[in-house]
């Protein structure tokens, strides 16, 4: 009896199972969403911009009504992390906002798209030639450019003056010149320029300026040259004579813009809309403050920034991610995010557009006399370090060796050597 029980149960069982199974396969298959949503990150740029992309996005989805954006700002400390914890996951967005230094670490280990046959070439050759270089591996192209700044000298007339200078150096020759004129004249320091390992990367830039090829085809280390020598000494030198404070070799360019802005230094290598926060934070600094061309070397070479918009290899959606990123970058949305946020368009007739803008304008203030010097220099302006891998194992090793020669550790040719040996070594 209890036998027959137990097969009646399992029938039973059975039945049920047979039944649920023919509900399941008779629920009609959900459509697909008439909408695929593509999402966005870009980096620190709300509620400053929120408009702008608000209305950006409302217009592409009005020119592309089967696709949705969803936009994502992420905190500029957060988004290395969360980004690098994304693509391991394979859960990155659509589309994103790197710049190429970052960006190139990851194209190494192959996460984005490879966009040479995706963007069409008359599409790529809208975009500086420069620029668009910047994003670029082994001759691929993982990165399409988006807003650009240029550095420009902030100075303080009154400081200079002081030490009876008539005009900001032009070139790191000068600069040193300057840098002892002022610290005789007034006491205090001309500029201050950071050899912390993880921080600006400026004096790597600077050897590049000034002629140092980093590294060769092979991408071993090609600085340990007189030319390497030559700009090794430079900055060691400007150390023991006291021409830079004892503190380049513990703190960050935050430190720069602190001085600056306190009166203590003469000179400060910054961004045009940096002129922004001084009359913020420093009125009576503001007030006597003026821009100047970049400082260079001998190669004439001038620093430009760039923002890109990258595209993560796994994504489903590359066509629309593609159409998306081509959107934000076109022409007339270059010159609309240009002008909101104080930065440099990066493609050739946006370019043109701004400088023509700029060059009509009557009673420029301080902020547009800056932003026009640094749009002038983009005929001349390139990303100084390409992308590479580990290219932060390679400023870690020179900016150590440089510091270690500043303190008298090492002699400038032994640091020169070591730095080459360290940076071989890591790539072994």
């Amino acid at each position: 009896m209890s036998r027959i029980r137990t097969w009646r149960r399992l029938g039973i069982f059975a039945l049920l199972g047979l039944l649920l199974s023919w509900l399941i396969s008779c629920r009609p298959t959900p459509s697909p969403s008439a909408s695929p949503e593509i999402e966005f990150w870009t980096m620190q740029l709300q509620p400053q911009f929120t408009d702008y992309f608000n209305k950006l996005i409302a217009d592409f989805e009005t020119e592309n009504p089967s696709v949705k954006v969803r936009w994502v700002d992420v905190p500029w400390s957060a988004m290395e992390s969360k980004i690098l914890t994304a693509v391991s996951a394979k859960t990155a967005p659509d589309v994103v906002n790197l710049n190429p230094g970052f960006a190139s670490q990851l194209a190494s280990r192959k996460a984005w798209m490879e966009l040479d046959t995706k963007v069409p070439e008359p599409v790529r050759q809208q975009y500086l030639p420069n620029i668009w270089k910047a994003s670029t591996i082994d001759e691929k192209s993982f990165g399409i450019p988006w807003y650009l700044t240029t550095r420009v000298t902030i100075y303080n007339q009154d400081l200079l003056k002081q030490a009876g200078i008539s005009k900001p150096p032009t070139t790191y020759e000068e600069l040193a010149q300057v840098a002892q004129q002022v610290k005789d004249k007034t006491g205090k320091y001309a500029f201050f320029v950071t050899f912390v390992p993880a921080d600006s990367g400026e004096v790597l830039e600077s050897f590049v300026q000034m002629g140092v090829q980093l590294v060769d085809n092979q991408g071993q280390a090609a600085f340990n040259t007189p030319e390497g020598i030559t700009a090794f000494r430079y900055w060691v030198d400007l150390y023991k004579k006291g021409l830079l404070p004892k503190e380049v070799l513990t703190q960050g360019h935050r430190n720069a813009i602190e001085l600056y802005q306190a009166g203590e230094t003469a000179m400060l290598a910054s961004g045009p809309e940096f002129l922004k926060t001084i009359e913020t934070n420093a009125p009576a600094v503001a007030k006597v403050s003026a821009s100047a061309p970049q400082i260079t070397g001998k190669t004439g070479k001038k620093n430009v920034a760039v923002m890109n918009l990258v595209i993560p290899r796994d994504t489903s959606k590359s066509d629309e991610a593609i159409k998306f990123a081509l959107f934000v970058t076109n022409t007339e949305n270059q010159l609309a995010f240009a002008k909101a946020a104080n930065v440099l368009p990066s493609t050739v007739e946006a370019v043109e557009a701004y400088q023509t803008q700029l060059a009509s304008a009557t009673n420029a203030s301080a902020v547009e006399q800056a932003r026009n010097i640094s749009a002038s220099q983009l005929k001349d302006a390139e990303v100084l370090v390409p992308a590479m891998k580990d290219l932060n194992k390679l400023q870690k090793a020179i900016y150590e060796n440089l510091q270690a020669a500043m303190l008298d550790e090492k002699t400038v040719e032994q640091a020169v050597s070591d730095a080459a040996e360290e940076w071989n070594s890591s790539r072994s």
